[in-house]
């Protein structure tokens, strides 16, 4: 499918309601570090949490948000359990892909209905702010999607957490929401997966990238992408395809020891901004060459942005016919070299950065090649 019609796939409408993503949870070995960092590196202020102090015995969850991003940073106090398990296994990384919908009830049995499995039966949490339904359901590897109604709750998060704030004075960098999150499966699965969200959740299939748009002279991998009705939850699925050398997907799979999720996008209004914080606040991105820069106008066109500020950031551009996008890719977070972020800004552009993903994988390659992984 051509990037340029992407804008026209949107049918509008959902088998179930759904509002957009509500949070993303992350399984990490320290909650409390990892609130630390993302309140300095990323911005986010702290504005919930769950511990002892509030009478959770064995989980700690840091909850953290900037504009409508909202990130869940959990950790287990017992090192049996199946948090522990999976941070044993997997390194930090997601856990839950929680969607905001009008019926959370209706969604997760509209979803089994249609062969999804079950994570967590629903509930209905209570507190003095009101009540959250809740409910989930397996997809690739282990995470889960939390089906999440809040219409009826005016507290910080949910019941079960205080509010509580940062204790340094925060600098938001400008994230606004979250545009799209990409998950890592094994060769072959690709196709599942997209069916899964076909039949199960009512997704389109909204672009398909093979291994020829995907590739360098060393490695390759194809992706799909699939959405929701509106367009306000995307979701690319990457499998590795065949390459001289072992490419980014089977780096992340060897490390991860599963499939999961490869990166989360964060949308920016004002990029320049944005990345100049991130690299200020001590934020790591991959490098691209100069060279990419030599013809950038004559690929993309016209642009608002200086290129030589550009430039000197490292930021990528791409066009389609809706209008063109920037973005830039941090290097993985954590030691392990799985989970990373995408910072992305659209200029009515709809597509993915196709024309970007040369120069782009050409530099996780020499990441690669660094870690002795390539």
């Amino acid at each position: 499918m051509d990037t340029t019609t992407i804008s026209k796939v949107f049918s509008g409408k959902d088998i179930f309601p759904m509002l957009g993503t509500d949070y993303v949870e992350f399984y990490v070995s320290n909650a409390k570090q990892a609130a630390y960092f993302y309140q300095v590196a990323f911005g986010f202020n702290l504005v919930a949490y769950k511990g002892l102090e509030t009478g959770s015995k064995d989980i700690t969850s840091y909850v953290l948000q900037q504009g409508k991003v909202r990130f869940v940073l959990t950790a287990t106090l017992n090192p049996d359990d199946p948090i522990g398990e999976h941070v044993r296994k997997h390194g930090d990384g997601v856990k839950v892909l929680a969607i905001q919908v009008e019926n959370a009830k209706e969604a997760y049995e509209t979803a089994l209905e249609r062969g999804a499995k079950s994570a967590g039966a629903y509930q209905v949490l209570k507190d003095e702010f009101g009540e959250v339904c809740i409910a989930s359901i397996h997809t690739y590897g282990e995470t889960i999607h939390t089906f999440v109604e809040r219409k009826n709750y005016n507290g910080p998060f949910m019941p079960g957490f205080q509010a509580k704030q940062s204790l340094m004075k925060i600098d938001p960098v400008g994230f606004e929401f979250i545009d799209h999150c990409v998950g890592n499966v094994e060769l072959g699965e690709m196709d599942k997966w997209v069916d899964f969200y076909k039949k199960v959740m009512g997704f389109d299939l909204l672009l398909t990238f093979d291994d020829k748009d995907i590739s360098t002279e060393y490695t390759a991998l194809m992706s799909k992408v699939v959405s929701n009705g509106t367009g306000r939850i995307k979701f690319p699925i990457n499998e590795p395809a065949k390459g001289k050398k072992k490419s980014q997907i089977e780096e992340y799979l060897d490390f991860y020891h599963s499939a999961g999720v490869q990166h989360v996008a964060l949308a920016t209004n004002d990029i320049i901004t944005t990345i100049t914080k991130l690299r200020r606040n001590g934020v790591e991105f991959l490098y691209v060459p100069d060279n990419y820069y030599d013809d950038l106008k004559d690929r993309v066109g016209e642009i608002n942005e200086d290129i030589e500020q550009l430039k000197a950031l490292n930021i990528l551009v791409d066009r389609d016919d809706e209008g063109y996008l920037l973005q830039l890719f941090t290097k993985p977070v954590q030691d392990r070299p799985t989970v990373f972020f995408e910072i992305i800004q659209r200029v009515g552009a709809q597509s993915f950065g196709k024309g970007n993903f040369k120069a782009l994988f050409e530099s996780i390659e020499r990441e690669q090649e660094l870690r002795g992984t390539l």
